[in-house]
């Protein structure tokens, strides 16, 4: 089994060009604090000025996310921005082609220094970027596994602590994954949060009315937090979800979409029993599972051209629609590998 305790992304606006060392010596720190060498640090700190400067120079809005995952010895670097999207992706990943005056050689250098990369943009939208990169060596996360999950978490505004906690448990064909968001924001939302994060960590696979229950215990010292825990089964075609509280669960593809609400209330102050929801996984479908910082009405339209592609890609899509931006937020994306 593989156990994936989701990071809390630092956001770096990319206003001037103060924040791109700002990123970069960020980026760099993390890297330190696991051990990289001075090789693989350069490296990673080329991939960070490279796609910063790209945001400086061309994008609206534009946004480095900055996350270490200690587990699989990787930073990840999400790029957002809103605009104005490029035209000729192709003529951008190119040798030779380049933003002028950053080390690299435009994208095309970012994707050969970084062990994953995708890249999604569209006209006028805007491009979403994804580059993860790994201490030499170091294995690629999720070997022998048949699902994929990544997510992104971003604490309210103004606040170092997130409120919003996920994980997942990877064991071949099965994945076990919960999404919490403790109530309000800040050092006690995250308390309650993390404490529904090792309840799920201790036993990922446990029943899901027997999890709930016990993550209802464990919170009561809390001020509680809503929490969404699902199984999946990429054999059987099959998921099954339970929780409480505004945690929100769909399963979309270009030709389905289901939402899995859960029941009121919330974990660790006032529960129902738990009911469990079962539902059918369609191939090529995915499984998206987010908190109430991002909007609810949002068109799986939206998300159809990056349906086979990394799943933050589809994850920063939504960030960057549909963020209200005033809470914590997350969303957590699953899909079976192909």
């Amino acid at each position: 089994m593989e156990m994936i305790a989701g990071p809390v992304h630092r956001a770096f606006p990319i206003g001037d060009a103060s924040r791109i060392g700002e990123a970069r010596r960020h980026a760099c720190s993390l890297a330190d604090g696991m051990g990289w060498d001075e090789v693989d640090s350069g490296r990673l700190a080329l991939v960070v000025t490279e796609l910063a400067s790209n945001l400086l120079r061309h994008a609206r809005q534009g946004r480095l996310l900055v996350a270490a995952q200690p587990a699989a010895g990787e930073i990840e670097l999400v790029s957002i921005d809103e605009g104005p999207g490029v035209a000729n992706l192709a003529q951008c990943m190119g040798d030779g082609f380049s933003t002028g005056g950053t080390p690299g050689t435009g994208l095309g250098a970012v994707k050969r220094l970084s062990q994953d990369f995708d890249i999604h943009s569209s006209v006028p939208e805007g491009t979403v970027a994804v580059a993860r990169v790994r201490k030499n060596g170091a294995p690629r996360p999720g070997r022998g596994q048949a699902i994929e999950v990544a997510g992104l978490c971003l604490p309210a505004p103004g606040e170092t602590a997130c409120g919003d906690a996920w994980a997942a448990c990877l064991d071949g064909g099965r994945a076990a994954v919960t999404v919490a968001d403790g109530l309000g924001h800040g050092p006690d939302a995250a308390k309650a949060s993390q404490a529904a994060m090792q309840e799920f960590e201790d036993e990922p696979f446990i029943d899901l009315k027997t999890g709930l229950e016990r993550a209802h215990g464990a919170l009561r010292t809390t001020r509680g937090a809503a929490v969404c825990s699902m199984r999946l089964d990429a054999a059987e075609a099959a998921l099954r979800g339970a929780g409480a509280g505004n945690v929100v669960a769909r399963v979309i593809s270009g030709a389905h979409d289901r939402s899995m609400l859960t029941q009121h209330g919330t974990v660790g102050v006032q529960m129902r029993r738990v009911e469990e929801v079962a539902a059918a996984w369609p191939p090529h479908a995915l499984v998206v599972i987010h908190s109430d910082g991002i909007e609810t009405r949002w068109t799986p339209r939206l998300l159809l051209p990056v349906l086979g592609r990394d799943p933050t890609l589809v994850a920063a899509i939504l960030m960057r629609d549909h963020c209200r931006g005033r809470d914590d937020a997350t969303v957590v994306v699953l899909r079976r590998k192909e």
